[in-house]
């Protein structure tokens, strides 16, 4: 009969407790679809909103977590700015740089 200490030798204890670990810290990632959502969501309401009230005007639930990756990356590629009260602004606008470039204005 094999003992208790000779099944854990076998059991490589610390490849679970690492994946154990790794999923706690592992972040969910949104759908393109829900990233689009919270597009419009913003574009419709930018200006009127904080993070939490603008996040309860999502058409289709969300997690929170998941919301706040894709106002990171709103943030970052500049479609996005969160001003000091936390009011969401849409600040991307391809069709008004288009409208610029056709004047003739020179960019660096």
């Amino acid at each position: 009969m094999i003992g208790l200490g000779e099944k854990t030798k076998s059991l490589n204890t610390t490849s679970y407790i690492n994946i154990y670990k790794m999923k706690s810290f592992v972040k969910h990632s949104p759908t393109l679809e829900t990233v689009l959502m919270v597009e419009r969501t913003i574009q419709k309401h930018s200006q009127e909103y904080g993070k939490y009230q603008l996040w309860k005007k999502l058409p289709r639930k969300t997690m929170y977590q998941t919301y706040q990756a894709i106002l990171e990356y709103l943030e970052e590629s500049g479609k996005i700015v969160i001003d000091k009260d936390g009011c969401i602004i849409w600040t991307h606008d391809p069709e008004g740089i288009k409208k610029i470039l056709k004047k003739g204005v020179k960019l660096r």
